[in-house]
């Protein structure tokens, strides 16, 4: 029995050595204090929050959103809460002139933070294509406008320290939902994105991030959860909400760490698991979890999409019955 005990522990020593030296790219930690961060569609919600604990972490910050009445507003809300001034830039994403303005005269960005989203909740058939075209122009173009735009600024940059460049996804960008497919697909989008980018840039110390967050309460989730299609509302009951600011802190907590896959809860963590893929992963601990566990999870997985479609399935069986 010893000898057996023996042998498991030296084969995970073996195991978390082989993925230490390994894994790629290698672990790094990206200042906040005293560097410049930009964050989009930052006038509320998690951008709103993120640029409050990027304030009060002592990062000099600026936000971008559209609407120059709630940009002001989130300015004096941040200057209350932090006593930090930030500055404030307008700009439509889908507009790659006027975002490059904006990042120009923003000044050299240390941490880019593509926060910006939008969403229709309901099924292709009920869409029209001016709604599929602005999720995916703002979701998944508009962040190609903003990385291009800031991009030649952060490889010539005077701080040779590590820089970051974050998305924020979702859940629904891990995970296909019915009656998000348009939203669904443009953060999809965003980690094919995320994967080719860090392999661009990794030799000029900048390091991608890419966020998974599940429903975040306000501002907007009471309004959606009243547009939602009744299948999807059913398929999502047992998922969990969090706040603004509990996303925002787990956030700037993995940039800070260099994660590229940034998980905000527990159903976070199994789906980065079963859907680690090709992701670049720094830590070795979390390498030897999905190496261990992907198979079990995979099989949990399988127990979820048994539910959802028999729900789907009862739906329209009830429908034809009434």
């Amino acid at each position: 029995m010893f000898g057996a005990d023996l042998l498991i522990l030296t084969l995970i020593i073996l195991l978390l050595t082989s993925l230490k030296l390994i894994l790629q790219p290698h672990p790094t930690k990206i200042p906040i204090k005293s560097r410049h961060v930009f964050i989009t569609g930052g006038s509320s919600g998690i951008g709103l929050a993120l640029a409050r604990e990027a304030a009060a972490e002592g990062a000099r910050v600026t936000i971008l959103a559209r609407d120059m009445k709630k940009l002001e507003q989130a300015k004096a809300s941040i200057q209350v809460s932090t006593g930090t001034e930030v500055d404030i830039v307008s700009a439509d994403v889908r507009d790659f002139h006027a975002v490059k303005t904006a990042v120009e005269s923003a000044g050299e960005i240390d941490v880019l933070i593509c926060n910006h989203g939008t969403f229709l909740p309901y099924e292709v058939e009920n869409m029209e294509m001016k709604g599929i075209e602005d999720i995916i122009g703002v979701n998944l173009v508009g962040s190609f406008g903003l990385v291009k735009a800031a991009l030649v600024g952060m490889k010539k940059r005077k701080d040779r320290r590590p820089v970051s460049i974050a998305f924020m996804s979702s859940q629904l960008g891990q995970v296909g939902i019915y009656g998000y497919t348009a939203y669904s697909a443009s953060k999809f989008g965003l980690r094919g994105l995320a994967e080719a980018l860090q392999q661009e840039v990794i030799a000029d110390d900048i390091h991608v991030s890419l966020i998974f967050p599940p429903d975040t309460d306000p501002p907007g989730l009471a309004e959606e959860k009243k547009r939602r299609p009744q299948l999807t509302s059913i398929i999502t009951a047992s998922s969990g909400a969090m706040t603004a600011d509990e996303v925002a802190k787990k956030t700037l907590n993995g940039i800070k760490s260099g994660s590229f896959s940034i998980h905000c809860n527990f159903e976070g963590v199994l789906l980065s698991i079963v859907t680690a893929g090709m992701s670049p992963q720094r830590s070795y601990l979390m390498a030897f979890v999905e190496f261990i566990f992907s198979g079990v999870i995979r099989f949990v997985a399988f127990c979820f999409l048994w539910t959802w479609y028999r729900s789907i399935e009862k739906w329209h069986a009830k429908r034809k019955r009434a």
